[in-house]
């Protein structure tokens, strides 16, 4: 193909807020509420094409990488759209991350630049340093520190980048999995994986251009930014930055903004139905609402329908190797089907497969699988993984799961979730349904403890509403009355709290390791988890 072709022909990733700019360019795309600051798709336009040339103008060339570890802001939608239009890789890190932490994934990517939040330069010093990093360009969101330039060096730089030539296979994303439940890789997405995510969110979600969305959930997450941000920019919707999503902050942007679309994690809906501040004339302005990144428990969907009836709220399932779209439930299914998380997307090919990645019938349980043009490319440096992740042809998502009519699936648990009670397979996810419909429960995790004479024995970690008071035999006495004698949880902990990455996911990992090295047969207690 001629190159006068191939630019006719291209689309990737760093044209997307120009075609959109070129169609509706003084529409509203961007409000950052806590910057104070909005942008036109036009404005947008022209910030990204700044700092797509201020990156070239620093040296950097297409295959570079760009850190981030920003909290919620404009900069961390614009920098990697900017970075694509580059062909620069654009790694966004958790910003909460400490030191070492840091090192490690600058080890990994080995970033050419960083920009970071002013909360986190003393980690950033503290992991260039280890990671023995030394020329590198240092740009900060926020307080100024020496050897850190603003970040304005490149968000008002003005100008237009030269052209490079982003094939749709050139990677220009590292996605750092969240590491809830293993050592944290890079995810390597390319502009092909990202826009056909792009096309299934936007079928398989209901999006449209007149959405106003809130986005709440981090950004350095392939959730919040590929399958909400993204799909928002493409089809010209405005979207709403928050970067301290309390349930108080939460609705007062809603009737800020006029807020009509939302997604969170199931912990955030649950926080807002129980919050103090809960209106439903404010969140009846939403529209449309979406569940992901764990499942939402069928007793809070219930409660979402009969608080907020005018909801048109989606589950969806997903992972970072598929750049993260793969599932989701349509709005009228919600109460027919409730706990699963739908058919597949626009794009995708799902499959459940036995232990020999062999397909099963419906209705058996076995590992949940993909084939897409989504797909990632692997995992950056290790070639291990990637082979196990595409063994057989299939990408694996070591979830289990199950079809039924209609191709919608049925999410069962993570395999390593699923407890063995002395050859008796139990899902955590089925105990969990359980316990939150116990009234006065806000929170639980059940969770794996090693056993001598069971392999292993459940535990259940359970947070109460503000204001209620739970025992462990409560939680014990429903689980039994709904429930096998052996899915009984051995020991209830009636804890303040759980602990959660920075999307909200409950850390299963670190409740597993805080409990390893304790008998299973200890007396319960009241105990904070953190």
């Amino acid at each position: 193909m001629s190159d006068a072709r191939s630019r006719v022909a291209s689309h990737g990733l760093g044209d997307v807020i120009h075609r959109t700019a070129s169609r509706i360019g003084g529409k509203t795309a961007l409000i950052d509420a806590d910057a104070h600051v909005s942008f036109t798709f036009a404005e947008l336009d022209a910030v990204v094409d700044g700092i797509a040339a201020a990156m070239q103008a620093d040296g950097l060339v297409k295959g570079d990488v760009v850190l981030g570890a920003l909290r919620n802001c404009w900069q961390a939608i614009a920098l990697p759209f900017a970075a694509a239009k580059a062909g620069i890789v654009w790694a966004p890190a958790n910003p909460l991350l400490g030191g070492a932490e840091l090192a490690a994934l600058i080890r990994l990517v080995r970033p050419r630049a960083v920009v970071a939040g002013s909360h986190a330069l003393d980690a950033a010093d503290s992991a260039l340093e280890g990671a023995g990093a030394g020329n590198i360009v240092r740009l900060c969101v926020g307080a100024r520190a020496p050897g850190w330039h603003d970040v304005a060096r490149w968000t008002d730089h003005r100008g237009t980048p030269a052209p490079v030539d982003v094939a749709d296979d050139d990677v220009i994303r590292y996605m750092f999995t969240s590491g809830t439940s293993s050592a944290t890789k890079a995810v390597m997405l390319t502009s092909r994986a990202i826009l056909w995510q792009y096309a299934s969110a936007i079928q398989g979600c209901g999006m449209t251009a007149d959405d106003v969305e809130l986005h709440i959930m981090p950004l350095h997450h392939c959730a919040q930014l590929d399958a909400f941000c993204g799909p928002d920019l493409m089809l010209g919707a405005t979207g709403v930055v928050l970067v301290s999503p309390t349930p108080a902050r939460i609705i007062a942007a809603i009737a800020e903004y006029g807020i009509t679309k939302l997604f969170a994690v199931p912990t955030t809906w649950i926080d807002l139905l129980h919050s103090p501040e809960f209106d439903a004339g404010v969140l009846g302005g939403l529209r449309k609402g979406y569940c992901g990144a764990a499942a939402m428990p069928v007793p809070v969907l219930e409660e979402i329908a009969r608080v907020l009836p005018g909801l048109r709220l989606q589950n969806l399932y997903g992972l970072t190797e598929m750049a993260p779209f793969a599932t989701s439930l349509d709005p009228a299914d919600q109460m027919t089907h409730a706990g699963s998380v739908g058919a597949a997307g626009l794009a995708i090919e799902m499959a459940i497969l036995d232990e020999h990645d062999q397909a099963v019938a419906d209705g058996v349980v076995g590992e949940i699988a993909f084939r897409s043009p989504q797909a990632c490319q692997g995992y950056l440096h290790d070639e291990a993984a990637t082979a196990a992740l595409f063994r057989g042809g299939w990408l694996h998502t070591g979830d289990l799961g199950y079809v039924t009519e209609g191709g919608r699936l049925w999410f069962v648990d993570r395999i390593k979730d699923t407890v063995n009670i002395g050859g008796e397979m139990v899902a955590s996810r089925e105990v969990e349904e359980c316990i939150y419909a116990l009234p006065g429960v806000h929170e639980c995790a059940v969770i794996a403890v090693p056993d001598a004479r069971t392999v292993e024995a459940l535990w259940a970690i359970v947070v109460p509403r503000s204001g209620r008071t739970l025992t462990p035999d409560e939680v014990a006495e429903h689980v039994r009355a709904h429930l096998a004698r052996y899915k009984v949880p051995r020991r209830v902990v009636i804890a303040d709290e759980l602990p959660k990455n920075a999307s909200g996911k409950i850390l299963k990992r670190e409740l597993r390791e805080r409990y390893a090295g304790v008998t299973s047969t200890a007396s319960p207690r009241r105990t904070p988890t953190r």
